[in-house]
C-alpha cells in the first residue's frame, strides 16, 4: 500500500496527506502504474457525470480533459511535447537530448499538444454521445499498463533524468501481473456495470493488445533517434496511448 500511494504521488497531483519513506527499490511499483491510471480514469469519469449534468458533451470532454492535465500536473503532455521538439527536429542524438532538456516551447511541441487535445476532445465527444463515456474509465488505465511495454529491457542515453528510475527494471512479472489485473478490471466494470454484449468485451480487451503494439513501434522508432527512452519519451507514450485507445475503440464500437 505505501509502494502504492508512492507511485500514486508521484505521477498525479492528487493531494494525498501520507509520509512516504524512501524506497529503495521504487522501481518496483511499476506493477501499480494501471491502478494509478484506474485512479485517474475513475476521476474523470465522475469529472464527466457531473459536467455532463450541466454541459453538452462537446465542454464536457473540454472538461474531461482538462481535468485530466490538472490530476497529472501537465507532467506527461510536457514529455509529449519535449518529445516531438527533440525527436523530430533532424538532428543528431546529442542535440535531441539536449533538446529534451530545453524548456522552451518548439514549434513541433506546440503542435503535437495543440493536435492531440483537439483530436481528444473530439473523440471523447464522440463516444459522450454515444453513451460510451465508461470508456473514459479505462483510457488511462490502459495507456500505463502499455508504457511498462517501453520499461521492459531498455536502456537510457542518460545519465541522469526522472524516468531512469523506472527505464529498464521493468521485470516480465510486473508486466504479467499488471496486464492481468488490469484486464479482471475490464471486464468486471465493462460486463457487470457499463457494457452488455460480449463482443464490446472482446473488442474492448484486444484494445489493450493495439495500445501495447503501438508502444512497441513506438519504442523501436525512438531507439533508431536516440538509443535509448527518456523520462520525456515515457510521458510522451502515456498521451500517445490514450489517444491510440480513444481512436481503436471509437473505430472498433462506433464506426
Amino acid at each position: 500500500m505505501k509502494r502504492f500511494i508512492g507511485i500514486l504521488q508521484f505521477m498525479t497531483r492528487i493531494p494525498i496527506k501520507a509520509d512516504v519513506e524512501f524506497d529503495e527499490e521504487f522501481h518496483k511499483s511499476i506493477v501499480y502504474f494501471p491502478l494509478v491510471g484506474f485512479v485517474i480514469g475513475l476521476i474523470s469519469f465522475l469529472i464527466g457525470v457531473l459536467a455532463l449534468k450541466i454541459f453538452d458533451p462537446f465542454v464536457t470532454s473540454i472538461l474531461i480533459v482538462a481535468g485530466e492535465v490538472v490530476l497529472t500536473g501537465g507532467l506527461h503532455i510536457d514529455g509529449l511535447g519535449d518529445t516531438f521538439d527533440a525527436i523530430y527536429s533532424n538532428r543528431d542524438k546529442e542535440r535531441m537530448l539536449e533538446i529534451m532538456k530545453d524548456s522552451r516551447l518548439g514549434t513541433n511541441s506546440l503542435l503535437a499538444i495543440l493536435f492531440l487535445v483537439l483530436i481528444k476532445i473530439g473523440l471523447l465527444n464522440s463516444l459522450i454521445s454515444a453513451n460510451l463515456m465508461c470508456l473514459i474509465i479505462f483510457m488511462p488505465m490502459i495507456s500505463r499498463l502499455a508504457v511498462i511495454v517501453m520499461l521492459y529491457k531498455t536502456v537510457t542515453p542518460r545519465k541522469v533524468g526522472m524516468g531512469n528510475i523506472f527505464i529498464g527494471k521493468a521485470t516480465l512479472g510486473m508486466f504479467i501481473t499488471a496486464t492481468v489485473y488490469t484486464s479482471v478490471i475490464l471486464v468486471l466494470i465493462s460486463k457487470f456495470i457499463f457494457l452488455s454484449t460480449n463482443i464490446n468485451l472482446i473488442k474492448l480487451l484486444s484494445s489493450i493488445l493495439a495500445v501495447m503494439l503501438f508502444n512497441q513501434l513506438f519504442k523501436k522508432s525512438v531507439y533508431k533517434k536516440i538509443d535509448g527512452v527518456t523520462g520525456d519519451i515515457l510521458g510522451c507514450s502515456i498521451e500517445l496511448g490514450e489517444l491510440v485507445f480513444l481512436l481503436y475503440t471509437y473505430i472498433i464500437i462506433l464506426i
